[in-house]
């Protein structure tokens, strides 16, 4: 059980991936992160010495360590003296580590620029909810005309996806999504039934999945709704945020109007 001001590593898990997700810090000394140099999704490594600057203006943070002790405990008691609500995870990456739970290759991470073809509707927005919620809340995402993807994505430094000759791209019936997520090693039960969703309704093999017509009807209506593709993408991230919350809490759940259900 979590001690005053800590949580467990299967607490934090079910905060990842939602919008109230807290922000996560990982303070390892380098020592201890070369034994092992993988991250928490979505955690960024921060010197223990800087968590004040570089956290400034945060309202939750969780902070890591290789053990769950001194280092972080320190810096999330010095954060929560400029009023940031501060905690450390339980048993640090080891504890994280030895429940099963996913980290990520530090060498699979990107710089925050992301590029693929405008005018999206399926994987051109799984993708991007995925970056933002399981990868770097910071991602940003350049939509621009299919012929232009690889030329912007190699003069802005940019990671080009869901285009041919991206890096992440469908391939061998397999989506974009498909390919972040093993590139990232996020092997999530909630996430890989939405990737059955998502190849289904992006590769036009809707007999696949129950789900996958309804999502490309709403990612079809999306995409008629707006005309500005970032407003689109924020439109339509609560509709996979609640698919990855049916995948993850609902799937046993059903709804009957016959007299006397519930």
């Amino acid at each position: 059980m979590a001690q005053f001001n800590e949580i467990t590593p299967a607490a934090l898990m079910r905060l990842i991936g939602t919008p109230v997700a807290p922000r996560l810090i990982d303070v390892c000394i380098d020592d201890d992160f070369a034994e092992d140099p993988r991250l928490i999704p979505t955690s960024k490594r921060v010197p223990y010495l800087e968590i004040a600057q570089a956290c400034a203006g945060a309202a939750r943070i969780v902070v890591i360590c290789q053990k769950g002790k001194k280092l972080s405990h320190g810096a999330a008691a010095l954060l929560r003296t400029q009023g940031i609500e501060a905690e450390v995870l339980e048993g640090g990456i080891h504890g994280w580590r030895d429940a099963g739970l996913p980290l990520t290759p530090a060498a699979a991470l990107r710089g925050k620029l992301w590029v693929t073809r405008h005018r999206p509707k399926i994987d051109r927005i799984a993708c991007p909810w995925l970056l933002r919620r399981f990868v770097d809340p910071r991602a940003e995402v350049m939509f621009v005309p299919p012929k232009e993807v690889m030329a912007v994505a190699e003069r802005f430094g940019a990671t080009a996806f869901d285009c041919p000759n991206a890096p992440f791209r469908d391939a061998d019936q397999k989506s974009s999504f498909d390919a972040l997520l093993a590139e990232f090693q996020l092997y999530i039960p909630a996430l890989n039934k939405v990737a059955d969703m998502v190849r289904a309704a992006d590769l036009d093999d809707l007999a696949a999945e129950p789900q996958a017509a309804g999502l490309l009807a709403a990612s079809v209506g999306f995409s008629k709704m707006f005309k500005n593709d970032h407003e689109q993408m924020e439109a339509t991230f609560p509709l996979y945020d609640a698919l990855y919350r049916w995948a993850r809490d609902g799937q046993a759940e059903t709804h009957s109007h016959r007299e006397g259900a519930a």
